[in-house]
């Protein structure tokens, strides 16, 4: 039975100008992963990079968002060629790579998702989920045309050769980290520093100004609307891991505060590092 090639809706709305709204996937979990599928994010980073995924992982959470109406965002530990050809064979088609900081590294990556003769992606699809075991016709020659590629600015590095990076021609968006580039400028831990979101609003308008989609994570929701606001099209606006732990957090010290006596907190906890 002939299989169609999934259509690549992430990519399609990044073209069309849209805004898409997501969430950051940490927990390496296939139902917390399906869970938050059903939340209406309109995509999830399944992250390889500081959360315990492999492809193996990824592949199970590839499947459980499957049905639901959502993107899946893959990142990689690494922008790594055979690395990068292990999740688009199982099935990934937006990558998000971490630590892009020439022009030649965002080419290399390029290269790496699109099979011969546009790039070096290996052929192999008769072993691989992507093309559900040669169930979709013809799929080497389609592919090409479903792969997304986001390449993160998070260094100074970056942000200098942020013109050319963002006019490699095959790459869809530039994706600023606010906290290494923070820690890269000499901030570390001050993510939302005014020099680092002068920086950050400078690189979205050089990136938009190249023709290509600009986003961030940011769980601050009055800055993720800043840089909304300032044109960045996808914008991851919290994490699970922390979502969980803020709210958790919050529910006991409300019942242990009427336990003692004491007055129930008004706040949530302040918000927790993260290593994005």
């Amino acid at each position: 039975m002939a299989l169609p090639l999934p259509t690549n809706t992430f990519k399609q709305a990044l073209q069309a100008g849209q805004q898409v709204i997501g969430c950051w996937v940490g927990f390496a979990d296939t139902n917390v992963t399906e869970a938050l599928a059903g939340c209406g994010f309109d995509w999830l980073l399944l992250d390889g990079e500081h959360a315990p995924n492999d492809p193996r992982t990824v592949l199970d959470q590839l499947r459980a968002v499957e049905p639901y109406p959502v993107q899946a965002v893959v990142r990689p530990v690494v922008g790594d060629v055979a690395l990068v050809k292990q999740y688009l064979d199982v099935g990934a088609q937006t990558l998000l790579i971490p630590m892009v900081d020439t022009p030649e590294h965002a080419a290399l990556m390029v290269s790496a998702t699109r099979y011969a003769p546009e790039g070096i992606r290996g052929m192999g699809a008769a072993l691989a989920r992507a093309s559900r075991w040669n169930q979709v016709p013809d799929y080497v020659h389609h592919a090409n045309s479903q792969m997304c590629l986001l390449v993160q600015a998070e260094t100074t590095l970056a942000l200098q050769n942020l013109a050319a990076i963002a006019e490699v021609d095959g790459v869809d968006g530039v994706f600023f980290g606010p906290a290494d580039l923070s820690a890269s400028m000499g901030y570390r831990g001050q993510a939302n520093h005014p020099k680092v979101q002068a920086a950050i609003l400078t690189g979205i308008a050089q990136v938009r100004a190249a023709g290509k989609a600009a986003g961030i994570l940011m769980a601050d929701r009055q800055q993720a609307q800043t840089y909304l606001d300032a044109g960045a099209q996808f914008v991851a606006v919290g994490v699970d891991t922390t979502l969980l732990v803020r709210a958790a957090t919050d529910l006991a010290a409300h019942f242990k505060a009427r336990s003692t006596g004491s007055p129930p907190p008004t706040s949530a906890p302040a918000a927790i590092s993260s290593p994005y």
